[in-house]
């Protein structure tokens, strides 16, 4: 069995790449905000991209004292990111 120092290291790593996905998912959704026609819906994408900014500054910091801990330095632009999928409508089947 592992050691408790190594299972709280990969538990940190994990958490820090999930938030590093939720926050370029945030990202991701923002900029689509801000395609909108609507004024106050652009603005709040625009407001969220400076938060998600400056949460990701914060996830640097969570990644370089990962990368103390166990030795790997690994930037968070080196995440692999999660694939965007797009759902297709479902078929219409024909009226009985």
């Amino acid at each position: 069995m592992e050691s408790k120092e190594q299972l709280l290291m990969d538990l940190l790593g994990l958490t820090a790449r999930s938030l590093t996905h939720l926050t370029a998912s945030m990202t991701s959704m923002s900029f689509e905000l801000m395609r909108s026609e609507d004024e106050v819906t652009k603005a709040a994408g625009r407001r969220m991209i400076d938060r998600m900014a400056t949460i990701s500054a914060g996830l640097d910091e969570h990644w370089r004292l990962i990368g103390e801990l166990t030795g790997v330095h690994v930037a968070q632009e080196q995440i692999e990111t999660i694939q965007e999928i797009q759902l297709q409508a479902s078929p219409r089947l024909p009226p009985n």
